[in-house]
């Protein structure tokens, strides 16, 4: 049964499930703060209050040596967050809060704001998008740094493909597979359908099924927002040069 498809609603559902879209979440953590890190160097931050406004890489981030504050809209995420990092004796500061508004749910200001893993494209219209990449403006620190990642949608945007391709884990507790499916409502927009189908080594499977929309955000589209916003020297990353598996963009405020 597919649940309701609102951002909050889907992070609920899936918070306790979150390690489970990952081969090994423990690694990805330590590889993907990794790669984040290194882009917060470039840009001049090998320490500092960062917020972590979608709240999956606080973990590693924390780990890192930044002083992290992490939010999402989820509070159920944000409870696991919480969780996580007391489990690994880490310090971490959580809270409710919605990208539109971080400037009254978060007390900032921030070296840096981190949202990765798609998370700006739940934003379906322009208004809602703007008054994120506001927000987000409004908590950083004069000169400090935003990075971003979304999906590739300028390609997507041209096969309008009906999902992506399944991802197949093994593990002492059995074999385990993530695929999403698309549901193409408008020309940039879509409905998300993601199952993980979970096997037991006696041969029983589960299968829970969770629906979300997306917008098709391509980078000159979201590169507009950031820059009606206030944003600066807004630059995108491929994933060949960072090693991330998603594109990047950065971009700071003004000094």
């Amino acid at each position: 049964m597919a649940t309701d498809g609102t951002p909050a609603t889907f992070y609920d559902d899936l918070a306790s499930d979150y390690h489970l879209i990952f081969a090994d979440w423990n690694a990805s953590i330590h590889r993907q703060a990794g790669v984040i890190s290194a882009l917060l160097r470039e840009h001049g931050l090998t320490r500092g209050g960062v917020l972590d406004a979608s709240c999956g890489k606080a973990l590693g981030l924390a780990e890192a040596g930044y002083s992290v504050t992490a939010t999402d809209i989820s509070p159920v995420s944000v409870e696991r967050c919480a969780r996580e990092a007391a489990a690994r004796g880490l310090t971490v500061t959580t809270g409710v809060a919605d990208l539109r508004t971080l400037d009254r749910d978060v007390a900032g200001p921030f070296d840096a704001v981190v949202s990765f893993d798609n998370a700006l494209p739940h934003l379906l219209d322009d208004a809602d998008l703007l008054a994120a990449a506001e927000s987000v403006r409004r908590v950083l620190r004069p000169g400090g740094v935003l990075l971003a990642s979304i999906r590739d949608y300028d390609t997507l945007l041209k096969e309008r493909p009906s999902g992506d391709l399944p991802r197949r884990f093994q593990s002492d507790s059995g074999e385990r597979v993530v695929v999403q499916l698309w549901d193409w409502f408008e020309t940039d927009r879509y409905t998300a359908r993601h199952f993980i189908i979970d096997g037991s080594p006696a041969g029983c499977w589960t299968v829970a099924e969770r629906t979300t929309s997306y917008r098709a955000l391509s980078r000159a589209t979201l590169s507009d927002v950031l820059q009606h916003a206030g944003l600066e020297a807004i630059c995108w990353q491929m994933p060949e040069r960072t090693g991330f598996y998603q594109p990047v963009v950065t971009a700071r405020a003004p000094a």
